[in-house]
């Protein structure tokens, strides 16, 4: 089992920065890819951004590309997605959610991911 608490989301301006923090407990992230989506009320969830087990590998939706982040610090057991320039479309609840490999076409199927946190509401406002 992996618990997963996200946290560091909040109200920003449009063009402001936030950092999302994603802490996994109960088994060690060293051994899982990661991956950030997000749902703005409405709509169906949607991939944000992966990152391999190494680090190595990370992958972004073109929305994000350029402006967000992703990163990962295996020793902490916590994950990171660092969001700059945002927007008011950014506005919607953050998961982070862990999944065994991450590549090019698998990181944006939620389907291969297993655990997911609580979410963490983000709003951009104009």
């Amino acid at each position: 089992q992996v618990q997963l608490v996200e946290s560091g989301g909040g109200l920003v301006q449009a063009g402001g920065s936030l950092r999302l923090s994603c802490v996994a407990s109960g088994r060690t992230l060293s051994s899982k890819g990661m991956g950030w989506f997000r749902q703005a009320p409405g709509k169906e969830r949607e991939f944000v951004a992966a990152i391999s087990r190494s680090g190595a590998g990370r992958y972004y939706a073109d929305s994000v590309k350029g402006r967000f982040t992703i990163s990962r610090d295996n020793a902490k057991n916590t994950v990171y997605l660092q969001m700059n320039s945002l927007k008011p479309e950014d506005t919607a609840v953050y998961y982070c959610a862990t999944t065994t490999t991450v590549y090019y076409s698998s990181a944006p199927d939620d389907r291969r991911y297993d655990y997911w946190g609580q979410g963490t509401r983000v709003t951009v406002s104009s």
